[in-house]
């Protein structure tokens, strides 16, 4: 039997199947090749909101399948979250839905965007008890609006207070973490649901510093801006390579003052990012915050004094986590 240091050091080396810049085989594929762009697509319904701030539950899943077919290149949602889940190898294997509850009810990932995909997975024919909705403890699934249930012949939600963390520490860079048992046993791929907020430290909280709540001890990451500690995190084998896609929840969202609740500065973008390139993901993600932010009178996050380094720290040669450049990077708006 493998061990996991063993599984560690082969994944290190490149020899398990998912690589570290491996594609879903999509139409468009994001392997991060000098000829090739990442594509990121935002996906975006004015009428998302009605009145009064109200969130029209009924149009999620219709801009779920928008933002899954201009992603794919496929017209029926089915068939590209049957070739998603092919893919991603998770056929008859567990597939995970990391959400973020951490700031609190009114700025958590939407449950019913997260349950729209669990829909389309059992469509795509991935058994209910194989679909994991996973955090970091109850709280914070609570704050998201599920309830807590391990029922191996449903969709579980559940955190790792419950699953626990492995007894080994491992490090890679800057960061020393004890990753979660959901992680590192349960799930086979992991779709990545955070939620777009501005960070008083790290500048932004999206895509990538949602892997947070994958270890035991997040607040000790948080140094210099979180930076290099999102990337070094990132760049862990059984998180470059389990992760492989982003549906990021931009539906609402705080330009300032987070990642808690700021009801005096919440704002609907009323759109969904979806993408494989995390680091992409999360420079689209600085610019759609930064034009809110001057919209509204404040700085930018670069004249604020805390820009997202740790982006440009995730591109680089030692990190390979995919790309920041412009140039490099097909932004689809849907």
């Amino acid at each position: 039997m493998t061990t996991r240091r063993e599984f560690m050091k082969d994944a290190a080396t490149g020899a398990l199947v998912l690589g570290a810049q491996s594609s879903l085989g999509l139409k468009h594929s994001q392997e991060i090749r000098p000829e090739a762009k990442s594509r990121v697509v935002v996906a975006r319904d004015p009428s998302l909101h009605g009145a009064g701030g109200r969130l029209d539950e009924a149009r999620v899943p219709a801009l779920l399948d928008r933002a899954i077919a201009s992603y794919t290149g496929m017209k029926r949602p089915v068939d590209a979250w049957r070739q998603i889940v092919s893919n991603g190898g998770a056929t008859d294997k567990v597939i995970g839905l990391k959400t973020n509850g951490l700031g609190g009810k009114g700025i958590s990932t939407h449950s019913v965007l997260v349950m729209a995909i669990a829909e389309r997975l059992q469509q795509a024919g991935v058994k209910p008890g194989n679909i994991l909705i996973w955090d970091r403890n109850a709280r914070d699934l609570q704050a998201c609006g599920f309830t807590i249930n391990t029922d191996r012949n449903q969709v579980r939600c559940y955190g790792s207070d419950i699953s626990g963390f492995e007894d080994e520490v491992e490090t890679w860079g800057s960061s020393h973490v004890r990753f979660s048992k959901i992680l590192t046993r349960e799930c086979a791929m992991v779709i990545n649901v955070p939620i777009l907020k501005d960070h008083s430290m790290a500048g932004v909280t999206f895509a990538m510093k949602n892997m947070y709540g994958v270890v035991e001890r997040p607040q000790e990451l948080h140094a210099a801006g979180c930076n290099p500690a999102v990337a070094d995190l990132n760049a862990f084998p059984v998180i470059r390579q389990k992760v492989r896609l982003t549906i990021g929840d931009a539906m609402t969202s705080v330009y300032e003052g987070g990642p808690g609740f700021r009801p005096e500065h919440l704002w609907q973008p009323n759109a969904l990012i979806v993408g494989q390139d995390r680091v992409a993901i999360d420079q689209v993600a600085w610019g759609i915050l930064d034009k809110k932010r001057v919209e509204m009178g404040l700085k930018t996050l670069e004249a604020a004094g805390r820009p997202p380094r740790y982006i440009a720290t995730a591109a680089d040669s030692n990190h390979d986590l995919g790309t920041n450049d412009p140039q490099r990077i097909k932004v689809v708006e849907v």
